[in-house]
């Protein structure tokens, strides 16, 4: 039976509140940074700070500092030993370990009660809201969700009834009874942690189903159904599940992976939505099919800021709420969220795309970029550039990292690109060519010092064998789930660990 036509009233109701953020957005966000100060007034953290004084955003950013993860670590372990009202009120017994990006040291950021209704579970109903709208003719509640998620796999000594693992984990741990009727795998296999008893679980258990959804990062995805494809000896993704017809994705950029799956997908009857749920919460979702620019939820529990990218390294940047942020301009985001982190400093950058309604892009991270020459260069340009060069050049990417390689006596600077290929291409000279020109193209500061080849040098790729990133990431302990791998470094460390294993 298809439930679609019962349920979609609901989920429409919810877009006619979102028509608020063009011309409320102000009204908005300051109700919500309200409520914040309020529930978390008795507080360490509210009483550190004063919050039952406070009223304005004014007062708030002028009152309360900025916050890196190392600010906030002393506070975050004692709520994962069990102490209450440190950050949020009461104790919180849920916790997601994110790896980073360039140090690779583990992060472990709450999931209270709050943050699970108010911003991951309803930031999840908005993106069904969206993708509804969007297609009209979805029968989506006619089958189930394939869920890809990760497991409470970590390091740590804990108290009784104390989880911490990767967010999908807790998501799908803490699903509502009714929402899980329409999901699979069983919790069980869903939070296996050791992979290879979990991929032939994943496939057995959802290659018979009636899937009509996909959810989770692209390049996990992949392996898994690519395996139900190879158990069925099918061609084409729709051959195992016909009535598929959205992938909603997130965690790593989609666009050096889309080629590959509308080579799996029968088109016509496929779509793809892009979310962005980050460990620290969930913050838009793309409302458009014409555009990848996606819309910044403004009343899910987070109030946002915006630093200047440009100004991110200084002591005392400056900072935008939402409503002053301009279109066009790259910002760090800092996040203000019911899950008890206060003006935190993600790490993430985004570039708005247009105001009344904000949406954005993400354009990378903080810590994931190469300036060691000053090119600036950026994960979104790395994407797009890796993307285009292997359409050029009749390429599939599977996974890719890139470091600075530094002059010698005789030799210039240059970038290095260690390329793990699901199809090489015609020519790696040429797809290294190709690589560089679109960087030129996407980066004017990349372009200027590759002009004439002065100051910077041309990129060189060395070829991944097959499974060396995998195989890299289980010696770090982050094989699976929402585990990420380090698009771009500004030293050598990662790139050095893993040539090791290319050997």
């Amino acid at each position: 039976m298809d439930f679609t036509p019962l349920v979609r009233r609901h989920f429409m109701a919810r877009l006619y509140e979102q028509l608020r953020y063009k011309d409320y957005a102000d009204a908005i966000q300051q109700g919500v940074l309200v409520k914040l100060v309020e529930k978390a007034a008795l507080t360490e953290m509210g009483r550190r700070y004063d919050f039952s004084s406070l009223r304005t955003y004014k007062q708030f950013a002028s009152r309360v500092p900025l916050f890196s993860y190392e600010d906030l670590q002393p506070f975050i372990m004692r709520m994962v030993r069990g102490e209450a009202g440190v950050l949020w009120p009461g104790t919180t017994t849920d916790f997601a370990q994110s790896s980073g990006t360039s140090d690779g040291k583990s992060k472990y950021i709450p999931i209270t009660r709050d943050a699970l209704r108010h911003n991951h579970y309803k930031g999840s109903s908005d993106v069904v809201s969206h993708y509804l709208n969007l297609n009209p003719g979805s029968k989506l509640f006619g089958g189930k969700a394939l869920i890809l998620g990760g497991s409470f796999a970590n390091a740590l000594d804990l108290k009784p009834g104390v989880h911490v693992g990767d967010l999908s984990a807790t998501l799908i741990n803490r699903i509502p009874p009714l929402a899980g009727l329409f999901r699979v795998p069983s919790k069980r296999i869903a939070l296996m942690s050791d992979w290879h008893e979990k991929l032939p679980a994943l496939v057995e258990a959802s290659i018979d189903e009636n899937v009509t959804s996909l959810s989770g990062v692209p390049s996990w995805f992949l392996t898994l159904i690519k395996e139900v494809m190879a158990r069925k000896g099918a061609s084409c993704l729709h051959e195992v599940w016909p009535g598929l017809e959205v992938f909603f994705h997130g965690g790593i950029a989609f666009a050096p992976y889309r080629e590959q799956y509308e080579k799996l997908c029968d088109m016509s009857r496929m779509h793809f939505l892009d979310t962005y749920n980050a460990s620290e919460g969930f913050f838009a979702v793309q409302s458009d099919w014409d555009s990848t620019a996606m819309l910044l939820l403004l009343d899910v529990g987070v109030f946002y800021e915006f630093i200047p990218v440009e100004d991110s390294a200084s002591s005392s940047p400056e900072v935008y709420p939402v409503w002053e942020v301009e279109a066009g301009r790259t910002y760090e985001l800092v996040i203000t969220a019911c899950n008890g982190l206060w003006r935190y400093r993600i790490g993430d950058t985004v570039t708005v795309e247009q105001t009344h309604p904000v949406k954005i892009k993400i354009a990378g991270r903080t810590k994931s970029f190469i300036n060691a020459f000053g090119e600036e260069l950026m994960v979104h340009n790395a994407d797009f550039a890796i993307t285009h060069a292997a359409l050029d050049t009749g390429a599939q990417v599977l996974n890719y990292t890139a470091a600075p390689v530094y002059a010698g006596d005789h030799t210039r600077g240059r970038h290095e690109w260690l390329v793990e290929f699901a199809t090489m291409p015609e020519s790696l000279d040429g797809f290294a060519r190709s690589l560089d020109e679109h960087l030129k193209q996407v980066n004017s500061d990349y372009e200027a010092k590759r002009a004439g080849d002065i100051f910077l040098d041309a990129p060189t790729v060395v070829v991944a064998r097959a499974g060396l990133f995998d195989d890299w990431l289980a010696t770090t302990g982050k094989l699976g789930g929402q585990r990420k791998i380090p698009r771009l470094s500004n030293d050598r460390r990662i790139i050095e660990a893993m040539l090791k294993f290319n050997d």
